[in-house]
């Protein structure tokens, strides 16, 4: 069997970076060159969700002065599970994309951690940043945050029998081929979670399909600049997404 091409973990030569954007107008013109300053040969795609901040002419300009960037504006159904779907159908119609990379624009996922990232994929064919092993944590979260997180992330890998222990992290490194067979088998259009349970679901729907997940320690950082985009129903979708998840599983409707 051949050995499917993988991704320059030094230059990120064959990687995408999908990141979406809403109201990231101060955050952007930051992380684009911090990417590019681990992984000068990585492409970049900006998914704006009409941000009323400008985020997207922002965007726009950045993109027409670099061929490493480029621009998806979306004006269907706002939220984070829709814009990396779109991305990454995008990304999927380039053969010359060997492995995706979602991540958040807001720098709560150091571009520093990204070339670790594809060099995991020699081992691993999803990678998941992870906050809660050795050598993981996060900063500058209160207690009852930090609370949240880690109950969340014991419920879902409890509910769905998963023996990951970052589920809800959005910091994730796909072969190409994973999200590929996902599109094929009809998966990606089966994915309803808009909010953080579209991260539990789609490792979920990989895992299902038998692809090596690994995971890799990151520190998390809150952002600097701008607010977050968690609330509280957020978090109650991602219960429930939870519990839908494994009810279909139990009924063979997954």
């Amino acid at each position: 069997m051949e050995t499917p091409l993988l991704p320059d973990p030094q230059t990120g030569a064959g990687a995408l970076i999908v990141l979406p954007t809403y109201n990231e107008a101060e955050n952007l013109p930051r992380i684009l060159p911090a990417i590019h300053a681990v992984l000068p040969a990585a492409r970049v795609l900006v998914v704006d969700d009409e941000s009323p901040d400008g985020t997207g002419a922002i965007a726009d300009g950045l993109a027409a002065r670099d061929p490493r960037v480029a621009v998806l504006h979306r004006s269907g159904p706002r939220g984070l599970g829709p814009a990396y779907l779109d991305g990454f159908a995008w990304a999927l119609r380039d053969p010359t994309v060997l492995a995706l990379v979602q991540m958040d624009a807001d720098l709560s996922h150091p571009p520093a951690t990204l070339p670790a990232l594809l060099a995991a994929l020699a081992d691993w064919d999803l990678v998941l940043g992870c906050r809660y092993m050795p050598g993981g944590g996060v900063a500058d979260w209160g207690l009852h945050r930090r609370l949240l997180s880690r109950a969340g992330n014991r419920y879902a890998r409890s509910a769905l029998g998963l023996p990951l222990r970052d589920l809800t992290g959005g910091f994730k490194c796909f072969r190409r081929s994973v999200l590929a067979r996902l599109q094929e088998e009809g998966q990606l259009s089966r994915v309803r979670s808009a909010g953080y349970g579209f991260q539990i679901e789609l490792t979920w729907r990989a895992w299902g399909q038998g692809w090596r997940i690994g995971e890799l320690p990151f520190v998390f950082p809150d952002r600097l600049v701008g607010t977050s985009k968690m609330s509280a129903a957020t978090l109650h979708e991602a219960l429930f997404e939870v519990w839908r998840m494994r009810r279909d599983r139990d009924f063979g409707r997954g």
